[in-house]
Protein backbone atom coordinates (compact mmCIF):
# COMPACT_ATOMS: atom_id res chain seq x y z
CA UNK A 1 0.00 0.00 0.00
CA UNK A 2 1.47 3.57 -0.43
CA UNK A 3 1.79 5.88 2.61
CA UNK A 4 1.40 9.33 3.48
CA UNK A 5 1.60 11.46 5.97
CA UNK A 6 -1.75 13.81 4.57
CA UNK A 7 -4.95 11.80 4.93
CA UNK A 8 -6.22 11.35 1.31
CA UNK A 9 -9.58 13.13 0.44
CA UNK A 10 -9.85 11.97 -3.20
CA UNK A 11 -12.63 9.84 -3.71
CA UNK A 12 -14.15 10.83 -6.92
CA UNK A 13 -12.50 7.60 -8.56
CA UNK A 14 -10.19 4.74 -7.90
CA UNK A 15 -8.25 6.34 -11.46
CA UNK A 16 -6.65 8.83 -8.58
CA UNK A 17 -4.91 6.26 -7.18
CA UNK A 18 -1.05 6.02 -7.62
CA UNK A 19 0.81 2.82 -8.50
CA UNK A 20 1.86 0.07 -6.23
CA UNK A 21 5.82 -0.18 -5.55
CA UNK A 22 6.44 -3.27 -6.62
CA UNK A 23 4.73 -2.28 -10.55
CA UNK A 24 7.33 0.63 -10.67
CA UNK A 25 10.12 -1.55 -9.39
CA UNK A 26 9.34 -3.79 -11.75
CA UNK A 27 8.91 -0.96 -14.58
CA UNK A 28 12.27 -0.26 -13.35
CA UNK A 29 13.63 -3.82 -13.90
CA UNK A 30 12.43 -3.80 -17.10
CA UNK A 31 14.61 -0.58 -18.19
CA UNK A 32 17.55 -2.21 -17.52
CA UNK A 33 19.25 -3.46 -21.32
CA UNK A 34 18.03 -4.43 -25.05
CA UNK A 35 14.97 -6.57 -25.30
CA UNK A 36 12.83 -7.54 -28.56
CA UNK A 37 10.29 -4.53 -29.45
CA UNK A 38 5.89 -5.54 -30.35
CA UNK A 39 6.07 -8.14 -27.37
CA UNK A 40 8.52 -10.62 -28.34
CA UNK A 41 10.63 -9.95 -25.31
CA UNK A 42 10.97 -12.54 -22.90
CA UNK A 43 9.39 -10.97 -20.18
CA UNK A 44 6.03 -10.29 -22.38
CA UNK A 45 6.33 -14.06 -23.22
CA UNK A 46 6.41 -15.04 -19.22
CA UNK A 47 3.44 -12.53 -18.72
CA UNK A 48 1.47 -14.78 -21.14
CA UNK A 49 2.06 -17.56 -19.24
CA UNK A 50 1.43 -16.13 -15.68
CA UNK A 51 -2.05 -15.26 -17.15
CA UNK A 52 -2.76 -18.61 -18.67
CA UNK A 53 -1.73 -20.00 -15.24
CA UNK A 54 -4.14 -17.38 -13.21
CA UNK A 55 -7.26 -18.39 -15.20
CA UNK A 56 -6.32 -22.05 -15.79
CA UNK A 57 -6.42 -22.20 -19.81
CA UNK A 58 -4.91 -20.93 -22.57
CA UNK A 59 -5.24 -17.28 -23.18
CA UNK A 60 -4.31 -14.75 -25.92
CA UNK A 61 -3.12 -11.76 -24.12
CA UNK A 62 -2.97 -7.73 -25.69
CA UNK A 63 -2.12 -5.41 -23.36
CA UNK A 64 -3.61 -2.24 -24.25
CA UNK A 65 -3.11 1.36 -22.88
CA UNK A 66 -7.07 1.89 -21.67
CA UNK A 67 -9.41 -0.18 -20.94
CA UNK A 68 -11.69 1.94 -23.17
CA UNK A 69 -9.41 0.44 -26.12
CA UNK A 70 -9.38 -3.05 -24.37
CA UNK A 71 -13.40 -2.93 -24.32
CA UNK A 72 -13.31 -1.20 -28.14
CA UNK A 73 -11.11 -4.18 -29.59
CA UNK A 74 -12.76 -6.84 -27.48
CA UNK A 75 -16.28 -6.57 -29.01
CA UNK A 76 -15.10 -5.93 -32.47
CA UNK A 77 -13.63 -8.80 -32.23
CA UNK A 78 -17.25 -10.10 -31.31
CA UNK A 79 -19.69 -8.58 -33.59
CA UNK A 80 -19.70 -7.31 -37.46
CA UNK A 81 -20.58 -3.90 -38.42
CA UNK A 82 -24.51 -4.81 -38.58
CA UNK A 83 -24.14 -6.25 -35.34
CA UNK A 84 -25.79 -5.17 -32.00
CA UNK A 85 -24.09 -4.93 -28.75
CA UNK A 86 -26.16 -5.54 -25.94
CA UNK A 87 -25.61 -4.19 -22.51
CA UNK A 88 -26.83 -2.26 -19.42
CA UNK A 89 -27.87 1.37 -19.18
CA UNK A 90 -25.47 1.88 -16.73
CA UNK A 91 -22.14 0.38 -18.62
CA UNK A 92 -19.16 2.24 -19.01
CA UNK A 93 -19.17 1.48 -22.46
CA UNK A 94 -22.82 2.84 -23.01
CA UNK A 95 -22.10 6.10 -21.13
CA UNK A 96 -17.80 6.81 -20.82
CA UNK A 97 -16.45 5.97 -23.78
CA UNK A 98 -17.03 8.91 -26.09
CA UNK A 99 -19.13 6.10 -28.80
CA UNK A 100 -15.46 4.11 -28.75
CA UNK A 101 -17.35 1.14 -29.11
CA UNK A 102 -19.32 2.14 -31.99
CA UNK A 103 -15.92 3.12 -34.00
CA UNK A 104 -13.91 0.24 -33.21
CA UNK A 105 -17.09 -2.16 -34.78
CA UNK A 106 -17.26 -0.07 -37.17
CA UNK A 107 -20.75 1.09 -36.54
CA UNK A 108 -22.61 -1.77 -34.65
CA UNK A 109 -25.31 -0.10 -32.65
CA UNK A 110 -25.98 -0.10 -28.82
CA UNK A 111 -28.97 -2.16 -27.19
CA UNK A 112 -29.66 -1.74 -24.09
CA UNK A 113 -31.15 -3.94 -21.95
CA UNK A 114 -31.79 -2.71 -18.00
CA UNK A 115 -32.39 -4.22 -14.64
CA UNK A 116 -31.66 -3.62 -10.86
CA UNK A 117 -28.63 -2.63 -9.89
CA UNK A 118 -26.78 -1.86 -12.51
CA UNK A 119 -27.54 -5.77 -13.70
CA UNK A 120 -28.93 -6.82 -16.75
CA UNK A 121 -32.06 -8.91 -16.32
CA UNK A 122 -32.36 -12.13 -17.00
CA UNK A 123 -36.27 -11.77 -18.38
CA UNK A 124 -35.39 -8.40 -20.45
CA UNK A 125 -32.26 -10.02 -21.83
CA UNK A 126 -33.99 -13.36 -23.39
CA UNK A 127 -36.39 -11.27 -25.12
CA UNK A 128 -33.62 -8.99 -26.22
CA UNK A 129 -31.15 -11.38 -27.92
CA UNK A 130 -34.28 -12.57 -30.23
CA UNK A 131 -35.84 -9.39 -31.34
CA UNK A 132 -36.05 -9.01 -35.05
CA UNK A 133 -33.32 -11.63 -35.08
CA UNK A 134 -33.11 -12.74 -39.23
CA UNK A 135 -34.56 -9.70 -40.04
CA UNK A 136 -32.61 -7.77 -43.03
CA UNK A 137 -33.99 -4.61 -41.97
CA UNK A 138 -32.72 -4.51 -38.25
CA UNK A 139 -28.81 -4.67 -36.40
CA UNK A 140 -28.32 -8.20 -35.24
CA UNK A 141 -27.97 -9.04 -31.79
CA UNK A 142 -24.23 -9.92 -31.84
CA UNK A 143 -22.46 -9.68 -28.07
CA UNK A 144 -23.37 -9.04 -24.95
CA UNK A 145 -21.09 -7.00 -22.66
CA UNK A 146 -21.17 -7.60 -19.06
CA UNK A 147 -19.38 -5.30 -16.51
CA UNK A 148 -18.04 -6.56 -13.57
CA UNK A 149 -17.99 -4.89 -11.26
CA UNK A 150 -20.52 -2.88 -12.57
CA UNK A 151 -20.61 0.57 -12.58
CA UNK A 152 -22.73 0.70 -9.02
CA UNK A 153 -20.14 -1.49 -7.87
CA UNK A 154 -22.48 -4.18 -7.59
CA UNK A 155 -21.29 -7.58 -9.01
CA UNK A 156 -23.16 -10.68 -10.86
CA UNK A 157 -22.95 -14.29 -9.21
CA UNK A 158 -21.39 -16.86 -10.57
CA UNK A 159 -25.27 -18.01 -11.23
CA UNK A 160 -26.04 -14.60 -12.49
CA UNK A 161 -22.80 -14.72 -15.49
CA UNK A 162 -23.68 -18.59 -16.28
CA UNK A 163 -27.42 -18.05 -16.43
CA UNK A 164 -27.04 -14.71 -19.23
CA UNK A 165 -23.91 -16.28 -20.69
CA UNK A 166 -25.89 -19.08 -21.95
CA UNK A 167 -29.11 -17.52 -22.63
CA UNK A 168 -26.61 -15.61 -25.23
CA UNK A 169 -24.82 -18.42 -26.58
CA UNK A 170 -27.90 -20.31 -27.15
CA UNK A 171 -28.81 -17.16 -29.30
CA UNK A 172 -25.91 -16.94 -30.95
CA UNK A 173 -24.30 -14.37 -29.35
CA UNK A 174 -20.56 -14.21 -27.63
CA UNK A 175 -20.26 -12.83 -24.52
CA UNK A 176 -17.66 -10.07 -23.37
CA UNK A 177 -16.87 -8.94 -19.72
CA UNK A 178 -15.64 -5.35 -19.12
CA UNK A 179 -13.37 -6.39 -16.01
CA UNK A 180 -12.47 -2.96 -15.47
CA UNK A 181 -12.43 -3.84 -11.44
CA UNK A 182 -12.16 -7.51 -12.47
CA UNK A 183 -10.00 -8.26 -9.04
CA UNK A 184 -12.71 -6.34 -7.36
CA UNK A 185 -15.73 -8.27 -8.27
CA UNK A 186 -13.53 -11.37 -7.46
CA UNK A 187 -12.98 -10.84 -3.96
CA UNK A 188 -16.62 -9.79 -3.11
CA UNK A 189 -18.06 -13.04 -4.40
CA UNK A 190 -14.98 -15.22 -3.51
CA UNK A 191 -14.33 -16.57 -6.82
CA UNK A 192 -11.38 -18.32 -8.92
CA UNK A 193 -10.93 -16.25 -11.93
CA UNK A 194 -11.84 -19.28 -14.03
CA UNK A 195 -15.14 -19.46 -12.31
CA UNK A 196 -15.84 -15.85 -13.32
CA UNK A 197 -14.93 -15.62 -16.65
CA UNK A 198 -14.53 -18.83 -18.77
CA UNK A 199 -16.11 -21.18 -16.57
CA UNK A 200 -19.01 -18.90 -16.56
CA UNK A 201 -19.26 -18.81 -20.19
CA UNK A 202 -16.98 -15.37 -21.38
CA UNK A 203 -15.65 -15.14 -24.57
CA UNK A 204 -13.31 -12.67 -24.06
CA UNK A 205 -12.40 -9.95 -21.51
CA UNK A 206 -11.22 -6.73 -20.79
CA UNK A 207 -8.95 -7.29 -18.34
CA UNK A 208 -8.13 -4.12 -15.68
CA UNK A 209 -5.31 -3.33 -13.95
CA UNK A 210 -4.91 0.30 -13.91
CA UNK A 211 -7.62 1.09 -11.64
CA UNK A 212 -6.13 -1.06 -8.89
CA UNK A 213 -2.43 -0.57 -8.80
CA UNK A 214 -0.92 -0.40 -12.07
CA UNK A 215 0.04 2.50 -14.40
CA UNK A 216 -0.95 2.48 -18.04
CA UNK A 217 -1.89 -0.98 -18.72
CA UNK A 218 -4.92 -3.01 -18.94
CA UNK A 219 -5.79 -6.20 -21.45
CA UNK A 220 -7.43 -8.00 -23.39
CA UNK A 221 -7.73 -11.79 -22.98
CA UNK A 222 -9.14 -14.26 -25.15
CA UNK A 223 -10.28 -17.54 -24.12
CA UNK A 224 -11.45 -18.32 -27.39
CA UNK A 225 -8.20 -19.14 -29.85
CA UNK A 226 -9.86 -18.73 -32.72
CA UNK A 227 -10.37 -15.00 -32.13
CA UNK A 228 -6.58 -14.66 -32.13
CA UNK A 229 -5.46 -13.55 -35.55
CA UNK A 230 -7.98 -11.24 -36.16
CA UNK A 231 -7.08 -9.75 -32.36
CA UNK A 232 -3.62 -9.06 -33.20
CA UNK A 233 -4.29 -6.99 -36.54
CA UNK A 234 -6.60 -5.00 -34.38
CA UNK A 235 -4.52 -4.18 -31.69
CA UNK A 236 -2.21 -3.14 -34.27
CA UNK A 237 -4.38 -1.26 -36.49
CA UNK A 238 -5.71 0.56 -33.16
CA UNK A 239 -2.25 1.39 -32.14
CA UNK A 240 -2.01 -0.50 -29.14
CA UNK A 241 0.77 -2.91 -30.32
CA UNK A 242 3.49 -0.99 -28.58
CA UNK A 243 7.37 -0.91 -29.47
CA UNK A 244 7.87 -1.09 -25.52
CA UNK A 245 5.45 -3.45 -24.39
CA UNK A 246 7.80 -4.91 -22.21
CA UNK A 247 6.66 -1.71 -19.70
CA UNK A 248 2.98 -2.73 -20.07
CA UNK A 249 3.78 -6.34 -19.45
CA UNK A 250 6.15 -5.76 -16.59
CA UNK A 251 3.39 -3.97 -15.16
CA UNK A 252 0.99 -6.84 -15.83
CA UNK A 253 3.53 -9.36 -14.30
CA UNK A 254 4.46 -7.48 -10.88
CA UNK A 255 0.42 -6.94 -10.63
CA UNK A 256 -0.33 -10.94 -10.70
CA UNK A 257 3.12 -11.81 -8.83
CA UNK A 258 2.80 -12.83 -5.44
CA UNK A 259 -1.20 -11.76 -5.35
CA UNK A 260 -0.70 -8.19 -5.65
CA UNK A 261 -4.28 -7.58 -7.57
CA UNK A 262 -5.91 -9.46 -5.15
CA UNK A 263 -4.68 -7.84 -2.24
CA UNK A 264 -5.26 -4.36 -3.82
CA UNK A 265 -8.58 -5.31 -4.52
CA UNK A 266 -9.31 -6.75 -1.09
CA UNK A 267 -7.81 -3.77 0.62
CA UNK A 268 -10.00 -1.45 -1.97
CA UNK A 269 -13.22 -3.30 -0.91
CA UNK A 270 -12.52 -3.47 2.87
CA UNK A 271 -11.85 0.79 2.82
CA UNK A 272 -15.55 0.66 1.22
CA UNK A 273 -17.22 -1.43 3.82
CA UNK A 274 -15.50 0.40 6.52
CA UNK A 275 -17.28 3.73 4.82
CA UNK A 276 -20.50 2.30 4.38
CA UNK A 277 -20.74 0.94 7.99
CA UNK A 278 -19.53 4.01 9.37
CA UNK A 279 -22.03 5.93 7.32
CA UNK A 280 -25.07 3.54 8.10
CA UNK A 281 -27.67 5.09 10.67
CA UNK A 282 -26.50 8.44 10.61
CA UNK A 283 -29.09 11.09 10.36
CA UNK A 284 -29.74 12.44 7.00
CA UNK A 285 -27.81 9.57 5.37
CA UNK A 286 -29.05 7.04 2.83
CA UNK A 287 -27.34 4.07 2.11
CA UNK A 288 -28.72 3.49 -2.21
CA UNK A 289 -25.88 0.56 -3.05
CA UNK A 290 -25.94 -2.65 -2.14
CA UNK A 291 -22.46 -3.92 -0.60
CA UNK A 292 -20.03 -5.44 -3.25
CA UNK A 293 -16.72 -4.10 -4.64
CA UNK A 294 -15.28 -0.57 -3.95
CA UNK A 295 -17.73 2.16 -5.05
CA UNK A 296 -20.66 3.35 -2.16
CA UNK A 297 -23.61 5.44 -3.12
CA UNK A 298 -25.56 6.77 -0.42
CA UNK A 299 -27.97 10.10 -0.46
CA UNK A 300 -26.72 13.06 1.62
CA UNK A 301 -27.95 16.34 2.70
CA UNK A 302 -27.16 19.02 0.40
CA UNK A 303 -25.64 21.11 2.99
CA UNK A 304 -23.23 18.39 3.95
CA UNK A 305 -21.90 17.79 0.47
CA UNK A 306 -21.28 21.31 -0.11
CA UNK A 307 -19.63 21.36 3.14
CA UNK A 308 -17.50 18.09 3.19
CA UNK A 309 -15.88 19.72 -0.22
CA UNK A 310 -14.93 22.94 1.50
CA UNK A 311 -13.04 20.92 3.35
CA UNK A 312 -10.60 19.68 0.46
CA UNK A 313 -12.65 16.19 -0.12
CA UNK A 314 -13.46 15.14 -3.76
CA UNK A 315 -16.39 13.10 -5.28
CA UNK A 316 -19.07 13.10 -7.09
CA UNK A 317 -22.42 14.38 -6.18
CA UNK A 318 -25.74 15.22 -8.22
CA UNK A 319 -24.56 13.56 -11.42
CA UNK A 320 -27.18 10.90 -10.68
CA UNK A 321 -29.75 12.37 -9.11
CA UNK A 322 -30.35 15.14 -6.66
CA UNK A 323 -28.32 14.07 -3.33
CA UNK A 324 -26.68 11.36 -4.90
CA UNK A 325 -23.17 10.66 -3.96
CA UNK A 326 -20.76 7.99 -5.34
CA UNK A 327 -17.88 6.98 -3.19
CA UNK A 328 -14.91 5.28 -4.35
CA UNK A 329 -12.25 3.55 -2.39
CA UNK A 330 -8.84 2.36 -3.71
CA UNK A 331 -5.47 0.48 -2.62
CA UNK A 332 -4.03 3.56 -1.48
CA UNK A 333 -6.84 4.52 1.05
CA UNK A 334 -6.05 3.72 4.44
CA UNK A 335 -8.38 3.04 7.51
CA UNK A 336 -7.28 5.96 9.12
CA UNK A 337 -8.58 7.92 5.77
CA UNK A 338 -12.02 6.39 5.89
CA UNK A 339 -11.82 7.24 9.65
CA UNK A 340 -11.22 10.89 9.18
CA UNK A 341 -14.02 11.04 6.27
CA UNK A 342 -16.43 9.61 8.48
CA UNK A 343 -15.29 12.23 11.55
CA UNK A 344 -15.69 14.97 9.22
CA UNK A 345 -19.71 13.29 8.10
CA UNK A 346 -20.65 13.33 11.85
CA UNK A 347 -19.35 16.57 12.82
CA UNK A 348 -21.26 18.25 9.76
CA UNK A 349 -24.42 16.43 10.02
Amino acid sequence: MTTTATPLQGYLSDNAAGASPQILAAMTAAAEGLAAPYGNDELSQSVRTKFADVFDHHVDVFPVGTGSAANGLALAALTPPWGAVLSHPDAHINNDEAGAPEFFTNGARSILVDGPDSKIDTDLFRAAVGRRRGDVHSVQPSVVSLTQATEAGSVYSLGELAELSSIAHEAGLRVHMDGARFANALIAIGASPAEMSWKAGVDILSFGATKNGAMTADAVISFDSRLATELQYRHKRAGQLTSKMRFQTAQLGAYLDDGLWLNNARHANDMASRLRDGLAGLPGVEILSKSGANILFCHFPEHLSVDLKAQGYAFYDDRWGPGVVRFVTSFAHHSSDIDKLLSSVTELI
